[in-house]
């Protein structure tokens, strides 16, 4: 995988944790900067530690899969992108009781904002690329994204969200349809 696409899937990836940022920035309305940092260093430090994880998973997986690797790859990026894409237009619950960048809120968005790198580290392993590249970038990008996502939370509102996450799947998808066109 080439730097281009590794800096896209990096930024598909960080729409998830853009969105929940830019609703913690809405919600909680002041920002310090231990907030910032606790946030998007714990988002950075999960989008860089799930990949590794699928990665280790997809590894030991990809030796059945044999030549489908690509396909199903691509399969689990397109599904990933849909879904993403699919959220945006569902109503959620952004209001959280309590300040979110703690305690087990906070492992619950990291969580749930990193489970789709967890997905893309399986499709890398199965293209047979290595991890280590990808998820700096994920992690650095990821971090940056959510103190991008907080300032436009504070500042501009919710409506920006969906766009991003939008976006992030359409890239997703982008790159799934590329990995089987070459």
């Amino acid at each position: 995988m080439d730097v281009t696409n590794i800096v896209a899937l990096a930024f598909a990836l960080a729409f998830d944790a853009f969105g929940v940022a830019i609703a913690v920035g809405i919600q909680l309305g002041v920002l310090d900067r231990w907030t910032v940092f606790r946030l998007s260093f714990h988002f950075g430090f999960a989008q860089f530690g799930m990949p590794i994880i699928g990665w280790l998973a997809g590894g030991y997986i990809s030796g059945w899969v044999g030549s489908l690797g690509t396909w199903l790859a691509a399969i689990i990026l397109a599904g990933i992108g849909g879904r993403l894409i699919w959220e945006q237009f569902k109503p959620q619950e952004r209001e959280w009781k309590g300040d979110p960048t703690r305690g087990a809120c906070l492992l619950i968005l990291m969580f749930a904002t990193s489970i789709d790198a967890l997905a893309a580290g399986f499709t890398l392993a199965l293209v047979g690329t290595n991890i280590f590249l990808p998820t700096i970038v994920i992690g650095v990008v990821a971090a940056g994204m959510t103190i991008v996502g907080l300032v436009f939370g504070r500042a501009l509102g919710i409506k920006y969200s969906r766009i991003a996450g939008i976006t992030g799947g359409i890239i997703l998808i982008g790159l799934a349809v590329k990995a089987v066109v070459g």
